[in-house]
């Protein structure tokens, strides 16, 4: 039996309840907990947290795991989701339903709003690569080079913003020299649109 069996069942006994309680609770079977409680499954990261939070413990200590670590290992942050973005319907909130592939994990210090997916390598330079996923902070302004994820048309694209007041004139830069910088102006700049700042991102091994 594993040490989350052992802790799951000890928690649910300490709280004096039935394992079908306890699955009604959490909104998962009663074969399921079973299952849980004799080691025979696992649950997913979503239900874990949910049961941590329902007997108001560590993720950490749910799973079992030492409370002391060695000095070489850092500890995985609280974590919560937020919306993957995929196709930007024309005219929809970047948040609208149908715009969301999905939902994904990201540390809670973190404040990003949503994420999208790093197409092709046209930021390798900042070390962003294909498949990333990028966390924004949704926001419609951001200062002179930092790396934003702007609507152009019904196109998300991430790159390094620029605006010249004086010009009138928004540059879009990438990090990697094969892709020259966009330059937008006059009526161009009526399709383009900060989505938001980006604060971090997760990759793949």
């Amino acid at each position: 039996m594993s040490n989350f069996s052992e802790r799951l069942r000890t928690l649910r006994q300490e709280k004096g309840i039935s394992q079908q309680a306890l699955g009604q609770q959490v909104g998962i079977s009663k074969s399921s907990v079973n299952m849980y409680e004799r080691g025979e499954r696992e649950p997913g990261i979503a239900t874990l947290k949910v049961l941590a939070d329902y007997f108001s413990v560590d993720l950490n200590y749910l799973l079992g795991q030492s409370e002391t670590l060695p000095e070489n290992v850092i500890p995985m942050p609280a974590m919560r989701t937020i919306p993957l973005v995929g196709t930007i319907a024309c005219g929809k909130p970047i948040l609208a339903v149908e715009n969301v592939e999905d939902q994904v994990f990201v540390p809670e210090h973190i404040h990003a709003d949503f994420a999208l997916r790093c197409r092709g390598d046209s930021m390798v330079g900042a070390e962003i690569y294909d498949g990333d996923l990028v966390y924004i902070r949704q926001q419609d302004q951001v200062y002179n080079g930092q790396i934003a994820a702007v609507l152009i048309g019904e196109e998300a694209t991430l790159k390094r913003f620029y605006f010249d007041e004086h010009a009138g004139l928004v540059t879009l830069s990438a990090e990697n020299p094969a892709y020259p910088p966009k330059i937008f102006q006059g009526e161009e700049l009526e399709n383009i649109h900060i989505l938001g700042l980006a604060v971090g991102l997760t990759r793949k091994l």
